[in-house]
């Protein structure tokens, strides 16, 4: 007997440890990552689902992090083998150039656009940034109106542009979102893409200068960061853009005004939380598969070619799980829509679709099939009751056609008999 309470106490302190164990594994999934950054954002590349978000429409200074919406325009005006002069401008720009930080390059000479994105990406050299500019507009003040409407086609409502390089300037800013978007479309590009996947590069200039170059981006190649862009101005803090693959899924990450010391740790912290916890979370099941998600009331023309319509009220359902992330932009925008494209005897039986949900969020949308969830009984009442319409009043026109036509014979019949 003893023996037999020592095991049902054993088998009660095991299930209770283990949905311990389960709970805290629940709540870990659930709580947010502390990070230093004061704005950030995770987004899933395929379909553009916002996964997490630390104050993504702040405005922030974006620094360095400018310089992708300068190669999405150098990608755009010139090939790999184009040839770009050296400007004055460029020769003036502070560290993090090419010119100050290995050595100097004389006005004039000329560089490839291909090497010239490499230093812009991977070294995020300063001057290669005015180059660009100075090669593609007459002026600085020129190529930031390009990247002005650049932000514009990309529909960016939060975002300004001065400089091709992020060197601070108070109207030049921009949000987590926005920069979200204008990363988004650099991956895009299969030069962009090549040129931050690389950890190291050279860069020469047709003088003979040479500049071994290494990615500033500390994640690459570690944990499935595939590419990324560093920034860092005082007023911006520590920024950074990565982009992750694991399983064959991309996740863009944003982290924005994180702090910078002599280890520069932080922001590289700071990402690998939020996307570690990205790609562990779970969409939250806003409709079960084959739960009823609204009733429509659907007019339903019961006789083809004839304009006689009766109102069905109809339960909606759908076949797959919807789902979305839990998180504050979702709960503040999600958008449903229910829209109604197939009404028939097929349809209302729930055979096949009687129309789509779309559901929104900002940038992502997804359509689902969905289907009449009337029962058999709730059908064939809804089916009775519309057909009664029309039955009724011709039974009662049978039988009035009928009573008048036994009438008439009879009266026919009285009236052959009377003459004799």
């Amino acid at each position: 007997m003893k023996r037999k309470n020592n095991i049902i106490l054993f088998v009660l302190i095991f299930t209770l440890c283990l949905n311990l164990n389960v709970s805290a594994a629940d709540e870990s999934s659930n709580t947010l990552p502390e990070i230093y950054g004061t704005s950030a954002i995770t987004v899933d590349m395929q379909t553009n689902e916002i996964i997490y978000e630390k104050n993504p429409d702040t405005k922030i200074y974006p620094a360095s992090t400018t310089k992708l919406l300068t190669a999405i325009l150098l990608e755009k005006n010139k090939k790999e083998t184009d040839m770009l002069t050296y400007t004055a401008e460029a020769k003036a720009q502070p560290q993090s150039s090419l010119n100050s930080a290995a050595r100097p390059i004389e006005v004039g000479d000329t560089i490839s656009a291909k090497n010239v994105m490499d230093a812009l990406l991977m070294f995020s050299a300063n001057d290669m940034a005015c180059v660009i500019a100075e090669n593609i507009s007459k002026s600085i003040p020129e190529f930031a109106d390009k990247m002005n409407e650049e932000v514009q086609s990309l529909n960016l409502k939060n975002t300004h542009f001065i400089t091709p390089n992020g060197l601070h300037n108070p109207d030049h800013y921009s949000t987590s979102y926005d920069m979200s978007i204008i990363a988004r479309e650099a991956f895009k590009n299969s030069w962009i893409r090549d040129t931050i996947y690389k950890s190291t590069s050279t860069v020469t200039t047709s003088k003979g200068a040479s500049f071994a170059i290494i990615n500033t981006n500390k994640l690459l190649g570690k944990d499935g960061c595939i590419g990324g862009k560093t920034g860092y101005t005082d007023p911006a803090g520590r920024c950074l853009v990565a982009i992750y693959e694991r399983d064959n899924r991309k996740i863009l990450g944003i982290v924005m005004n994180s702090i910078y010391d002599t280890n520069d740790t932080y922001v590289f912290n700071d990402m690998e939380k939020i996307i570690n916890w990205s790609y562990s979370k779970t969409p939250y099941i806003l409709h079960a598969k084959d739960s009823i998600i609204d009733k429509k009331d659907v007019k339903f023309k019961f006789l083809p070619f004839t304009n006689f319509e009766k109102t069905v009220r109809v339960p909606i359902k759908t076949e797959d799980n919807v789902s979305y992330y839990d998180n504050d932009i979702n709960k503040k925008e999600l958008q449903q829509k229910i829209t109604i494209t197939t009404v028939n005897i097929k349809s209302l039986k729930g055979e096949i679709p009687i129309g789509i949900l779309t559901v929104k969020q900002r940038d992502f949308s997804k359509s689902y099939k969905i289907y009449s969830g009337l029962s058999k009984k709730s059908f064939l009442k809804q089916m009775f009751s519309i057909y009664s319409i029309i039955l009724i009043p011709v039974f009662i026109l049978i039988l009035i056609f009928l009573f008048m036509k036994n009438k008439s014979r009879r009266y026919k019949k009285h009236k052959k008999y009377s003459y004799h």
